[in-house]
């Protein structure tokens, strides 16, 4: 898949690669919603493998918009792009799937001066107690929120979506290397369900300075080219 990207700036990497390919373990189908979309990789990949998938996303920055408009075009992938913020999306429509790769460092990070990299990177743009919140409104009875976190925050992950009755059902750690902590958590959470949580084997990104089998069979299968260039 081709994904044209700014040519300075944020820019997708394997967090996102990595939530694709979790995703697409739950075989998803029905409407689907990718919140703070970027230029677009997750719900467009999810949408390319999953033919019962019908995509629509949100994304407030103009920017990205452009850049997601553009990706679904060239891969001729319906998509229905809603240009704003996520918590005053209209909530007549109701989502099987919503997934998302949001801004997830903590407010105490060391921030970056460039405006576009840390609406896309810090959660005082999303804060996780609103973002839980539009879920639950936004997602049809018994349906199914996927998302990637700061794996140092799962915690918080656990209590805020208890908040709003929602359950971790599926949970997989990404480490950059078997000897390393998780840099980042993978989650499947649902409204309604009494499941226990199962946690999944733990993914693991390097061996050395060579990629995992695993690590590899998840690129391979993405097989995404990203291409930098001005709109």
């Amino acid at each position: 898949m081709k994904l044209y990207q700014p040519e300075s700036g944020y820019c997708f990497n394997s967090d996102s690669i990595f939530l694709y390919d979790f995703i697409n373990s739950f075989n998803p189908k029905g409407k689907l919603l990718d919140v703070g979309a970027g230029s677009g990789v997750v719900g467009l990949l999810v949408a390319r493998d999953n033919e019962k998938v019908e995509l629509e996303a949100v994304e407030k920055q103009a920017l990205f918009a452009e850049y997601a408009r553009k990706n679904a075009k060239i891969n001729a992938i319906d998509y229905k792009l809603y240009e704003g913020d996520f918590r005053t999306l209209d909530e007549e429509t109701k989502y099987d799937y919503i997934v998302s790769n949001p801004p997830f460092y903590h407010s105490g990070a060391q921030k970056t001066q460039n405006e576009m990299i840390a609406t896309a990177r810090y959660n005082e743009h999303l804060p996780i107690d609103a973002f839980f919140k539009k879920v639950t409104q936004l997602l049809k009875p018994h349906s199914h929120f996927i998302f990637c976190y700061d794996a140092t925050q799962f915690f918080d992950i656990c209590t805020a979506l208890e908040r709003v009755k929602m359950r971790v059902c599926d949970v997989r750690f990404v480490h950059p290397k078997k000897d390393k902590n998780a840099s980042l958590v993978l989650v499947h959470a649902r409204n309604g369900s009494k499941s226990m949580m199962k946690v999944w084997p733990p993914l693991i990104h390097f061996d050395g300075s060579e990629l995992t089998q695993e690590a590899q069979e998840i690129y391979n299968n993405a097989k995404t080219e990203s291409i930098k260039c001005q709109l």
